[in-house]
């Protein structure tokens, strides 16, 4: 890997914390310095622009104003929790360090932990189980995490705990040239339930954003998850999400992209137990120069488990988007059933939208069905509402809404979906207005 002294060995030793995090991060670091630097030629980062990302202009946020407790620079015990509605926890991170966390009492004397992973006194159990999800799925951007993470969000719920309303994880990024590494573990007992709102923002600021979250459910758990990003302009987002499933657990994760500059998703989901199951949807909608990329892992290694996954995408002005999903059916993945769609619009002449479906089949007893679609609004549906009066405007505003709401219908967590329509339909107005400046001009001249 090219040298970046920001983001050396010494100075991933140079940042506080306690002793075992330290050993952590210098061991990521060292690893790091052999590692080589993705360029677009991997098939992984295929389409991407990740050639365009200059790591020089970005250094780690320095320890001392990284967020310490009861700092409320991050706004995530305001709008943001209100919008989401009533919660069982709270976590405020700032620049990846929690800086508030609450917990309904209730909860916590049943052995529920929501805290800052690096302070609030873990065991050793708890400590080795931070990168034991990621396992082999380490790149370039999860070892330079690794090497410069501040801490991290942990939510634990142990055996049998049922938590019937929500635990919000709110992140706030900012300072220009600076990169800040956001971790989110999620710990998931046996039989036990829990529902996870991670929600990513940033201004309009020049950030690296270096984000990993783990979920972990143990067998019978039920776990569901919704991560929203909405940076600023100017942000770079670069995250992976990855979960393990034991015997009979469940999964549900939503994501939806409306944010950042550049930002990409990796989304992995490894079914390893038994009757696991996992469902993955998500909504994205990139105007302006915006590239939103998702690179998706639906992994079967146990017999009759199922995923699905339904992934839509709308992209207007000059922005693009990539998605690449791969379902992998192991040999021991017998009577297993896997579907995987992404649908996508393109609204305007100049943007651009990539749709890679793979399948990795190695059972010979499995259902198995891929499928996307890449292109403008159909003209029936058009004609169709203008001949009954609706305006061109209205009727296209309508047509995407229609397009996301089975996506939306379907998020872990309603609370948000009245400002994330809102997020969409200011996009499309947007657009509107620009077309409409434009015709307004064509006719003057």
């Amino acid at each position: 890997m090219v040298a970046f002294p920001a983001f050396s060995v010494a100075a991933a030793r140079a940042l506080g914390g306690p002793e075992w995090l330290v050993e952590r991060r210098v061991a990521a670091a060292e690893q790091l310095e052999s590692t080589a630097w993705p360029t677009p030629a991997e098939e992984i980062w295929r389409y991407s622009r990740i050639d365009e990302l200059d790591l020089s202009r970005y250094r780690p946020v320095p320890d001392a104003d990284l967020g310490v407790a009861g700092d409320e620079r991050a706004p995530g015990g305001g709008p943001w929790a209100m919008e989401a509605g009533a919660h069982a926890g709270l976590l405020v991170v700032r620049d990846g360090r929690v800086v508030r966390h609450e917990l309904d009492p209730e909860l916590e004397a049943l052995g529920v932990r929501v805290c800052e992973l690096a302070t609030c006194g873990v065991d050793d159990e708890m400590r080795e189980s931070l990168g034991a999800v990621v396992g082999d799925s380490t790149d370039a951007f999860t070892l330079l995490h690794d090497a410069f993470l501040p801490g991290g969000a942990l939510i634990s719920v142990p055996d049998g705990v049922v938590i019937d309303a929500p635990i919000l994880v709110l992140h706030w990024c900012e300072g220009d040239g600076q990169a800040s590494f956001p971790r989110t573990l999620v710990r998931a007992g046996r039989r036990s339930e829990v529902t996870v709102l991670e929600r990513y923002g940033s201004p309009n600021t020049d950030h690296l954003v270096d984000a990993v979250t783990e979920i972990d459910a143990a067998p019978d758990a039920h776990v569901r998850y919704l991560s929203v990003q909405e940076h600023g302009p100017r942000t770079w987002h670069i995250g992976l999400q990855r979960a393990r499933l034991g015997r009979d657990a469940t999964l549900k994760t939503a994501s939806v992209a409306l944010g950042g500059d550049y930002a990409r998703l990796r989304a992995e989901a490894l079914l390893q137990g038994e009757g696991a199951e996992s469902e993955m949807v998500a909504a994205y909608f990139g105007d302006g120069q915006q590239m939103l990329d998702f690179r998706t892992l639906q992994d079967h290694d146990a017999p009759r488990t199922r995923s699905a996954l339904l992934f839509k995408g709308a992209v207007e002005d000059a922005a693009s988007s990539v998605y690449s999903g791969l379902i992998r059916l192991r040999e021991g993945a017998q009577k297993s059933e896997a579907y995987q769609t992404n649908r996508n619009l393109v609204l305007s002449e100049g943007a651009s939208a990539e749709s890679i479906p793979n399948l990795e089949i190695l059972a010979n007893d499995v259902k198995c069905s891929h499928g996307s679609t890449v292109g403008p609004i159909d003209d029936e549906q058009l004609y169709y509402l203008e001949s009954r009066g609706i305006p061109p405007a209205d009727a296209e505003r309508l047509i995407v809404l229609g397009f996301f709401d089975d996506v939306f219908s379907r998020l872990p967590h309603g609370g948000l979906v009245a400002s994330l329509r809102r997020t969409v339909i200011d996009k499309i107005e947007h657009r509107g207005g620009r077309s409409r400046g434009r015709e307004q001009a064509a006719g003057r001249s």
